[in-house]
């Protein structure tokens, strides 16, 4: 747990889950520069703020300790989770910032906001679209981000769909922009990719969920291990971004019970759009595919799946990490039954087959290609 110093404030803050996360800190330049202008611009206690993508609650607890009151939307369900344990370390309560998901429209109404940029400039168009909402006419919204990942057009977004923009000069490499609240007719907004995995599925991506509305390539290698055998009659994919390895599943296992979880609220609602797209194309008995955002399969009785598959993130935002990797193994090898299959695809360098080899004891190679491998481990009795 590393501390954030300023405004008064030595803040001890964590990722989530806590000593799990690579060394990586829970802010950046951005949250100190954010802090700095909500502290020079001397809002009164007990004001309300909307904070938008403020992934660890660094932002939150930094402005509850100072007496505002933030309430925070976001669409990281592990972010959700480290708000409230980081709220706990600083002595407040862990409900002191309410968070409402990015499945919900933005809470409430506002005249000040902060947001943390996105990297995907297409889901940044959908949350200044969907956060006008939020916004009362005349509104400022000060939005951050590191210079070196914030393009030209993340400001020329904000002018188009929010108004009139002035950034300021960059600090400790970040940069923030105030945009002013305008009223103006926007453009509808692009229509989601449609795309077919497999024969009669049919899938629409959507902005910040994984795809982008196309068939990854390491997915389309796993697809072509989905076993077809009654024997797999509960089983789940591990962050399952718009559903297309679950609905497969689905597919494929016709008497089986389906979850797919992930940690983006976004990725849920696109994945149980999908599921409702394809819905008079899946045989079986009704509600037995379910999604949920959720820290993995943390919350899944063990020994209670027979297949899980997985195509595990190595990005944490802009960084390039690989600690969630090994986690999500673990929590798929304590939910497996004796003989349950785990099957993984990622790319080559990532040496997924080692930590599977610490966890099961061994793997299987099952296929490759110049970028990714698929490997599958079984669990012993």
């Amino acid at each position: 747990m590393a501390h954030l110093t300023g405004g008064g404030s030595d803040l001890r803050l964590d990722r989530w889950p806590p000593g799990a996360t690579g060394g990586l800190q829970a802010w950046d330049a951005t949250d100190e520069y954010l802090l700095r202008h909500v502290e020079a611009s001397a809002p009164a206690p007990g004001r309300t703020l909307l904070l938008v993508g403020d992934r660890w609650g660094a932002l939150a607890v930094a402005l509850a300790a100072r007496g505002l009151r933030p309430v925070a939307w976001g669409d990281s369900y592990l972010g959700r989770l480290a708000l409230a344990a980081n709220l706990r370390a600083n002595g407040l309560a862990s409900d002191a910032v309410p968070f409402t998901g990015a499945d919900e429209p933005p809470p409430g109404k506002h005249d000040l906001a902060l947001l943390r940029l996105p990297k995907d400039l297409a889901c940044l168009e959908e949350t200044l679209r969907r956060l006008r909402g939020a916004l009362v006419p005349g509104a400022m919204l000060v939005s951050g981000g590191m210079i070196k990942h914030t393009p030209t057009r993340a400001w020329r977004l904000l002018e188009a769909i929010v108004g009139t923009t002035e950034t300021t000069p960059g600090w400790k490499k970040a940069r923030l922009g105030a945009s002013r609240l305008e009223a103006r007719e926007l453009p509808p907004p692009p229509p989601n990719r449609i795309y077919r995995p497999l024969p009669r599925l049919e899938l629409a991506g959507a902005p910040g969920v994984f795809g982008g509305g196309r068939l990854d390539g390491g997915t389309a290698l796993l697809l072509r291990h989905l076993p077809a055998s009654e024997k797999a009659l509960a089983v789940a994919d591990l962050g399952c971004g718009d559903g297309v390895l679950a609905l497969a599943l689905a597919w494929h296992l016709p008497q089986a019970s389906v979850l797919g979880v992930d940690e983006s609220y976004r990725a849920v609602t696109c994945a149980e759009a999908n599921l409702a797209r394809n819905e008079s194309v899946l045989t079986g008995e009704r509600g037995r595919v379910r999604f949920a955002a959720a820290d993995g399969l943390a919350d899944v009785a063990p020994a209670s799946l027979d297949l899980v598959v997985c195509n595990p993130p190595f990005h944490q935002g802009h960084a390039v990490a690989d600690t969630a990797a090994e986690r999500l193994f673990a929590q798929a090898f304590a939910t497996l039954r004796p003989g349950g299959r785990l099957l993984v695809v990622g790319n080559r360098h990532l040496g997924h087959h080692a930590k599977l080899d610490r966890l099961f004891g061994s793997h299987e190679l099952l296929d490759g290609d110049a970028r990714f491998v698929v490997v599958g481990a079984t669990r012993g009795g």
